[in-house]
Order: C-alpha cells, then sequence, then structure tokens
C-alpha cells in the first residue's frame, strides 16, 4: 500500500492523515480492506503501535469499520464514492508519424457495433452460437492446461498446433505446405498488421479489391501505403484493371469476395499470379470464410495455383470458431518467413500456448471438423431462412448470394444514400440492426446497399427481422418494384 507521511508531527498523526488523504482522493476504496497493522507496519516501517493509534484515530472519526475476526475497511461514506479526480495532463510532445495516420483512419464506431443490444441486429461478424462448441471447448482448453509448458512459446506458433493446420489445409484447401511455412498469428487483422510491417514501405502501392475489408485498408493506410483500389464484378477483381507498375501488395478474398460475395474465376485468379510475378509484387489471399459453402464443392485455394512463390495465404478461426479466441495463420513463401517471425516476435513474442495448444487439440481429435459440418448445416439454415424473408417481405431488393459465407448483400435499386441512412435510423428504432456497404468501400459506391449478417440469429428471428425490414421499407416509401 503506497502511503506518503508529511513529516509534521508525530509518527502517528503522520499516518493518520496518510490514509484520510487515500480514502477521500478515491484510492482506497469504500468497503476495502487494509492491511492488518503488523503487515502496514513492517510496509512502513513503523512500530505496531502507531499503526494501531492511526487505526484508532480513523475508527473513531468514522473513516474506518471494524470486523470481528476480520480486521478494518474503510466506511461508505460519500467522498469516498466519489473520488477526486487528478487534474488531466495534454501532453504536448509530438507523436510519430505512424501514430497520427492511425488516429486519422481509425474509427472510433466499429461498423457493426453501434447497434448493440438491438432485439435483431443483423450484424456481420457476430459468431454463431453452439452450446455444443462451447463445452467441447471447455474440455479442450483443461486438458491443454493441465500439459502446457510455462515458458514463452515458440513465436511461430506451437508445433502441434502449425501441424494440424498443414493437414487441414491440405485435404479442405488444396494447399501443400510444411509445418515451417506455417505462421500462428492473433486474427487476419495482426496478420495484415504484420505484412505491413514487413512488406511495405511509405508511399509503396497497395492494391485493395472495391469493396473490401476496412481493417485492411486501416492497416496499410496507417503505415503510409498509397492505397488504390480497383473494381470488381461476378468474377472477382478486375485484373484488367490493376495498375501497369507500382503495385508493391494486392489484396484479394478470391474465394468469397468481401463484402460483395463474388467468387474469383480461374483466369482471373492465374493472370493476378503472373501479374505479381511480372511486378515482383506480393499477393495477400484472405480466406475468411472458405469452408462454408453450402451448394457447391469447396473451391481450392488461390495460393495452390501459385507457382512463383508470390501468394501469402491467411486463415482465421474467428469465423469457423469465435472471435475472442484471436488466433489465425498465414502461409509464408519461403523467403519471407524469417523476416515475419521476427516481426512477430517483436510484437508479442507469440500467441497465447494454452489456446494454440487447445486448438491443436481439438482438431487433432475430429472435433474441429465436426464442429464445421454442424456450422454448415446451421448457416444454410439461416441463410434460407433470410433469402426467404427478403422474397416475401422485401421483393424489390436485390440479393447478391453466392452459396457461401455467413451474410448477404442487399443491393437498394433507386434509393439514395440519405435514404438509405433514414432507413437503419428507422429499423434501429423497431429494433432491427441493418448496416450499410458504403463503408467498405473506398469512395462512394455506385449504388446503395446493405451488408446483412446472419449467423448469429436463428431462422424464426431472422424472419421476424425480414418483417420489420419490409414494413420500414414500405413506411419510408422505398423498396417498390420498378414499372417494366
Amino acid at each position: 500500500m503506497y502511503l506518503e507521511l508529511d513529516g509534521n508531527g508525530a509518527l502517528y498523526a503522520q499516518l493518520t492523515r496518510a490514509l484520510k488523504s487515500a480514502i477521500l482522493a478515491g484510492r482506497v476504496a469504500a468497503g476495502a480492506r487494509l492491511p492488518a497493522t503488523r503487515v502496514l507496519s513492517r510496509e512502513m516501517d513503523l512500530s505496531r503501535n502507531t499503526v494501531l493509534a492511526a487505526y484508532e484515530q480513523l475508527h473513531a472519526e468514522g473513516f474506518l469499520v471494524g470486523k470481528v475476526g476480520s480486521g478494518s475497511y474503510v466506511a461508505e461514506i460519500e467522498a469516498a464514492r466519489k473520488p477526486r479526480s487528478a487534474p488531466r495532463v495534454v501532453p504536448t510532445s509530438p507523436v510519430a508519424r505512424y501514430a497520427r495516420r492511425a488516429r486519422e483512419v481509425f474509427d472510433e464506431v466499429i461498423p457493426g457495433r453501434q447497434y448493440k443490444g438491438l432485439r435483431y441486429n443483423l450484424q456481420y461478424g457476430s459468431p454463431l452460437t453452439n452450446p455444443a462448441l462451447t463445452s467441447a471447448w471447455r474440455r479442450a482448453l483443461a486438458q491443454a492446461s493441465a500439459h502446457a509448458e510455462l515458458d514463452y512459446p515458440d513465436p511461430q506458433g506451437l508445433r502441434a498446433l502449425r501441424e494440424q493446420i498443414v493437414d487441414y489445409l491440405a485435404r479442405r484447401r488444396g494447399i501443400v505446405a510444411a509445418a515451417d511455412d506455417i505462421l500462428v498469428v492473433s486474427g487476419t487483422q495482426q496478420a495484415f498488421f504484420l505484412a505491413a510491417t514487413v512488406l511495405v514501405e511509405p508511399a509503396d502501392g497497395v492494391i485493395l479489391e472495391d469493396p473490401h475489408y476496412r481493417g485492411a485498408r486501416q492497416v496499410f493506410q496507417a503505415h503510409g501505403a498509397r492505397v488504390e483500389a480497383v473494381a470488381v464484378d461476378a468474377d472477382g477483381l478486375r485484373t484488367d484493371e490493376l495498375p501497369e507498375r507500382g503495385a508493391r501488395l494486392v489484396v484479394v478474398t478470391p474465394s468469397h469476395q468481401f463484402p460483395a460475395g463474388a467468387v474469383m474465376s480461374l483466369a482471373r485468379r492465374l493472370e493476378l499470379i503472373e501479374y505479381a510475378a511480372r511486378q515482383r509484387a506480393w499477393v495477400i489471399e484472405d480466406d475468411y470464410d472458405g469452408e462454408f459453402r453450402y451448394d457447391a464443392h469447396p473451391l481450392a485455394a488461390m495460393q495452390s495455383l501459385d507457382r512463383h512463390g508470390r501468394v501469402i495465404y491467411i486463415g482465421s478461426f474467428s469465423k469457423t470458431l469465435f472471435p475472442s479466441l484471436r488466433l489465425g495463420y498465414m502461409v509464408l513463401p519461403p523467403g519471407l518467413k524469417k523476416a515475419f517471425v521476427a516481426a512477430k516476435w517483436f510484437c508479442d513474442r507469440g500467441c497465447p500456448a494454452i489456446e494454440q495448444g487447445a486448438l491443436a487439440r481439438f482438431m487433432a481429435d475430429g472435433s474441429f471438423e465436426r464442429h464445421l459440418r454442424d456450422a454448415a448445416k446451421t448457416l444454410k439454415q439461416r441463410r434460407n431462412a433470410m433469402l426467404g424473408g427478403l422474397r416475401r417481405h422485401a421483393p424489390a431488393v436485390e440479393v447478391a448470394d453466392t452459396h457461401a459465407g455467413m451474410h448477404l448483400v442487399a443491393w437498394l435499386p433507386g434509393i439514395s444514400r440519405s435514404q438509405c441512412e433514414r432507413l437503419i435510423a428507422l429499423a434501429a428504432d423497431r429494433g432491427l440492426g441493418l448496416y450499410a456497404i458504403e463503408p467498405y468501400f473506398l469512395g462512394q459506391p455506385s449504388r446503395n446497399g446493405l451488408l446483412l449478417g446472419y449467423a448469429s440469429l436463428p431462422p424464426a428471428d431472422i424472419e421476424a427481422a425480414m418483417k420489420i425490414f419490409g414494413a420500414c421499407l414500405a413506411e419510408l416509401g422505398l423498396g417498390r418494384r420498378q414499372a417494366a
């Protein structure tokens, strides 16, 4: 306990004033137990009688209350419940350029988080709630805790987990890799941060799809990159619109374009790989939800087509399991491994070992793939419920559906930006969380739409949400079919 004596008068009086000041300032909260007199006398290098005298004085003045056999506690007084705030000191020293850029691009309100608490929240990225997964994960954590090494983990990731990831990728995504090619990271966001740190200099060109994942854009902007966006269509990234020179990095979501939903054609995948080889650039393949395809076979990853060693593959367990796990991985070309592992070590010295060990066990005993099969069935039911609800209650909405993922994009033909904002506000008043797709574009989109996540709501709730959606459209006079 930190106390400073003022040096004036008897020691017991000095200690009394120091304790009283700590209580009135809120540094010792109401109800807090004070140290035993023997303990405090030893810490303060005072006699026990001095401490006893101070405690007795504070008891007499009502600052302390005693509990038989338990000790002395701070009384519930008004001043103790309202701690005095220290004067705020605003630093005037300049921060680094990176910090200034990061401050400029960071959003205080993260898309999909501003409407928490609504009855029907169509927030993209909300996890699929599964009690069976929770129980299985609890068992895996307990087993991993019992066998965990308590030293710092390998910054590249536990070998047991990297081996399981390699086996999984070979069977499910067609990627041939070794455990030494895998870097375990704290989710996709850290993967982008490491890529920016290792590969991008200020003013380097970084190409994103338009629309795209905003978290990636913000990372590269904060690092000072020259971020450009290239349009997507039904076949994915428009490779014919890639700049002739100056691209250091291209970021794509070929298996399920985020958020528009397109699947990049084989021809364009090969064109992009050849483009990267000519430019001596890198391609990041963000496979954020490639495991969830409902009416088609899983697609092989673009990385499996790469013969030039230019593609960096990113996978995450945020969508397949749950976001709070904060684990993902990168498949790195051999020439980049040492630099990325070093950057990871400087960043955090490695991901938590117990969670890595639990995930390795979870994958090794088949629990992970059983969960994926069950999750895919549940998500397909919820997707069908949303598609059916849109057809019944909002028939004029145009739906981009690629039979995959955890969300749909609903385009709003003929609706302006201000009308879209009014629709979102009205829906929130009715207990429905809707989210515009506009923030995922680098500029203003040619048409307005909504990003509708369905993972966290059961079919009955999705039907109710679609009814509210249709009613809001009708109340605003929107969403009517145009005459032919």
